[in-house]
């Protein structure tokens, strides 16, 4: 995909066409966990031929797309309770051994959602400090440290126009330098060990991203 440098009006990516995008970028043959949320979307758009196999934290490894009709089976869920289908081969293991796949490094690529990441990529995910929410953290900590990549699916700014990537989080952490992609409607961004590099854009510009953004941001060599 090719990054633009025109603004073009209407053309942010929605969450199926990301999701998309998600699941081309994941390598043939990977151990993949897919986040509670958006990343979720991403098992409807592995293609057979990617060979990937998906791990949820609740104990299955070979979790097909998500079910529809007549395919529901209540007993046979995501960790976001999510109906899904299970592909040949599916295998399914207590609680404990499923995290110990996560903190084993076992997985090669794990795709959450997130509330703050850094341009160092530490992740924020699991609690905003407001007194009154309810935090949630769930396996995001054992994924973000036991996994060999992670992908952050997350829209690039809150609902009061502030981005949600930043110089420093000032949220808890969830981890700390593990996230090395972000995919948003607008734009994803590598976190690279020379800074944020911008990889595409979506009806928006390098420009525009740097205005709104307080991170330093670079063109994708």
């Amino acid at each position: 995909m090719n990054t633009q440098t025109e603004r073009s009006p209407g053309t942010r990516l929605g969450r199926d066409r990301l999701a998309a995008l998600v699941a081309a970028d994941i390598k043939a043959g990977s151990y993949v966990n897919l986040g509670i949320g958006q990343p979720t979307l991403v098992s409807n758009y592995l293609r057979p031929e990617q060979a990937v196999t998906l791990h949820t934290e609740n104990g299955m490894l070979g979790m097909g797309p998500e079910a529809h009709g007549s395919e529901i089976d209540e007993d046979l869920i995501n960790a976001g309770k999510v109906p899904v289908t299970e592909l040949p081969g599916a295998s399914y293991f207590h609680h404990a051994d499923s995290f110990a796949m996560m903190r084993g490094g076992h997985l090669d690529v794990c795709v959450l959602g997130a509330f703050q990441v850094s341009a160092t990529g530490d992740l924020a995910n699991w609690h905003t400090g407001a007194p009154d929410a309810i935090p949630a953290v769930g396996g995001a900590m054992d994924l973000a440290t036991g996994a060999k990549e992670v992908y952050v699916m997350m829209s690039l700014f809150a609902k009061d126009g502030t981005a949600k990537l930043v110089q420093e989080c000032t949220y808890p952490l969830t981890g700390v330098g593990c996230v090395t992609r972000i995919y948003t409607n607008d734009a994803v961004f590598l976190i690279t060990a020379d800074g944020v590099r911008v990889r595409d854009m979506f009806g928006t510009t390098l420009a525009d991203l740097r205005e709104r953004i307080p991170v330093p941001l670079e063109a994708a060599r």
